[in-house]
């Protein structure tokens, strides 16, 4: 009889015969279907993970349908494409309604933030007011828009206000992280869309490194737009088209409104708007002036070009004069779902919170298995073909800029980068679009946010025109020069390289990309913003050293790759130091448990890692405790040669 073969031991000539079929004699040993699934890696380590995946047809060809399949598929792609713009609108919408929410809970806080003038003269101070505030309402048009009145009013001067715009043009990525986070069932799904969600940020962030110095030295922004609206005359103009407001409107407007000058009256520094809520009660209002006669102190107080008399001689004089007295008349309430609801702004926000979370994850996940259903065969070649094919040589370089074109084109019709960045995201991580056309479209997505702010800016009133276009301009120009910084040479792209890193960690530990998410958008802005309020030189003191660091870490980290011969033996390798402090193995190790004491014992185990592995080993004790009883419990004690079984089994036995 041929020898037993070992597990994993597939070359055994006893096992199968010539033609791979099994002998007739031999039979299938028990553990033989299972050698594949032991040998077979699920991820080929010969695949590249950011190659773009193949969508293969499953289905018959079209040729070898009848008229009836024929007309079944053409119907079936008709209610898929339906239901796919459906969901593509319910997801814009969720989105708006987001960044509502956004403003309900963190609004006054933002105008508050806003408010403290003396924090935003310094630059890094705001930047970082920047970040946290379009993070708080979740929208950078929101956020510039306060900017732009303060500036009008004078509480703000220009280059105070350039370093909050870069802020805001870093806060605004934060949506499409947000989105690419929803796609985590899937690792390699999950590694291409944070990829393409955060190369937009690497980008903004990158950015902001080079030219916040820049300007805080030289004033580059500030002067090249001043000299621009000085040379020119420009007159104001029509707002920017609502394109696609037109359509989201009625059912956003349906759920919410706000009345979103009180941000701005807070940040102005109103006393009267803190008591006022942010949901809009009356949609339909008439303003009133008449004028009233008011007693003044003297003649010096009386109100310029207006009428002014007195009245008595002596001690009994009295001055009088007309002021305009303005009152609103409400004509017709609201007719969204709050209008009536009596409850606080952050109860309403909380609430929509939760319902556009939630309408987001599950429209995201539908147009995810929309699109691959529908991405298949030839249509899926000729879209990836035209999305990801360059021109051929010599106008290769070409390819990118057009994409540019049709990124600023495509935001300027739907007026959000937010929307935009998130509606390519999932294409990205379906790989339908690669991480390299992918940049350069969201770069064009800067640009056309930008465009719409200028257009928005050239119809403010003729005293505020110059100071709002100058700071839209500034905003353009900021995504104009981080461009030519970080596109027209290969080389320079580095943002897709941090990017494609930053998804291979997130596809491996999973749990870092909220991590990712908390540090750059909370954690980070939150100690920059609390150091500049103790003051430049305690900010200075602790963020030279961390980027010193920093720097020397990124610096050492590509000559390992690169030139490990130019370094000392010593930093050839991190070994040197805690494993902690240069592997994420220990910190996942943390993660994992944790997690699984929480969903083991029903509860959380934040406050102690020891209560975590009491927890853990309890639960092991007693999942061993109930195996020994089962085995106990099927034991037959004949079976036994050390012990006799007892005497009623042995009569029972003979009987």
């Amino acid at each position: 009889m041929a020898p037993r073969p070992q597990l994993g031991d597939t070359s055994s000539p006893t096992l199968v015969d010539d033609d791979s079929v099994p002998s007739k004699d031999q039979g299938i040993l028990p553990a033989y279907s299972s050698v594949d699934l032991v040998q077979l890696d699920p991820e080929d380590k010969d695949d590249d993970p950011w190659d773009l995946p193949e969508l293969k047809d499953l289905g018959p060809k079209w040729s070898e349908l009848d008229t009836k399949a024929k007309l079944l598929r053409v119907l079936s792609g008709v209610v898929k494409l339906c239901m796919l713009l459906a969901f593509l609108y319910m997801f814009v919408c969720s989105l708006d309604v987001l960044s509502s929410a956004f403003q309900l809970v963190g609004g006054k806080a933002a105008g508050d933030i806003f408010q403290d003038n003396a924090v935003l003269a310094n630059p890094v101070a705001g930047l970082v007011i920047g970040v946290l505030v379009t993070v708080l309402v979740q929208s950078s048009s929101t956020s510039s828009s306060i900017v732009v009145s303060m500036v009008s009013s004078g509480l703000l001067e220009v280059n105070s206000a350039v370093p909050v715009i870069m802020g805001a043009n870093i806060g605004t990525s934060v949506t499409n992280t947000i989105v690419a986070m929803m796609q985590s069932g899937d690792r390699n799904e999950f590694r291409r869309a944070f990829a393409g969600a955060t190369v937009h940020d690497f980008f903004n962030w990158m950015s902001v490194m080079v030219l916040l110095p820049l300007e805080v030295a030289t004033g580059v922004l500030e002067k090249l737009t001043k000299l621009m609206i000085d040379s020119f005359n420009i007159q104001g103009g029509d707002n920017a088209p609502d394109l696609l407001n037109v359509i989201t409107d009625p059912l956003t407007d349906s759920i919410i409104e706000l009345d979103k000058s009180v941000i701005n009256d807070i940040a102005t520094g109103d006393p009267a708007a803190r008591n006022k809520s942010l949901i809009k009660i009356w949609c339909k209002t008439r303003k009133e002036i008449t004028l009233l006669n008011v007693t003044v102190p003297g003649q010096e107080n009386c109100t310029a070009g207006a009428l002014c008399w007195f009245e008595g001689l002596g001690e009994n004089l009295t001055w009088w004069t007309q002021i305009n007295d303005t009152k609103t008349i409400n004509l017709e309430k609201c007719s969204h779902i709050f209008v009536n609801a009596n409850l606080p702004d952050l109860a309403v926000g909380l609430i929509l919170l939760a319902m556009s979370l939630l309408i987001l994850c599950t429209c995201l996940i539908l147009i995810v298995k929309l699109l691959n259903s529908m991405l298949k065969g030839q249509v899926a070649v000729v879209i990836k073909k035209v999305l990801n094919t360059d021109f051929p040589f010599p106008f290769s370089w070409v390819t990118g800029y057009i994409a540019m074109v049709v990124g600023a084109g495509m935001t300027f019709i739907v007026q959000s980068s937010s929307v935009f960045t998130s509606a390519i995201t999932p294409l990205v991580g379906i790989g339908v679009i690669s991480l390299e056309r992918a940049y350069p479209l969201t770069l064009g997505s800067n640009i056309g946010t930008t465009t719409t702010a200028i257009l928005a800016a050239m119809a403010a009133p003729g005293e505020t025109l110059a100071n709002s276009l100058q700071i839209a301009l500034c905003h353009f120009f900021f995504n104009i020069m981080g461009i030519m910084l970080w596109y027209p040479i290969p080389i320079t792209r580095i943002p897709i390289r941090l990017a494609r890193g930053l998804g291979n960690i997130t596809a491996t530990y999973r749990w870092f990309a909220v991590f990712y998410l908390f540090l750059c958008f909370l954690v980070l802005p939150l100690t920059v913003f609390g150091l500049s309020l103790a003051g430049w030189q305690v900010l200075v003191g602790v963020a030279v050293p961390v980027l010193v660091v920093f720097v020397f870490a990124v610096v050492v980290n590509l000559m390992q790759s690169r030139c490990p011969r130019f370094l000392p033996s010593g930093l050839r390798t991190w070994d040197f130091l805690p494993l902690p402090l240069h592997s994420l193995e220990p910190w996942d190790s943390v993660v994992s448990s944790c997690l699984r004491c929480w969903f083991k014992c029903h509860k959380g185990c934040c406050g102690c890692c020891c209560r975590c592995c009491k927890c853990k080993d309890e639960a092991d004790e007693k999942a061993g405790r109930d195996r020994k009883k089962s085995l106990e419990m099927y034991d037959n004690p004949a079976l036994d040669p050390e012990d006799p079984p007892p005497k009623q089994a042995t009569r029972a036995t003979h009987l």
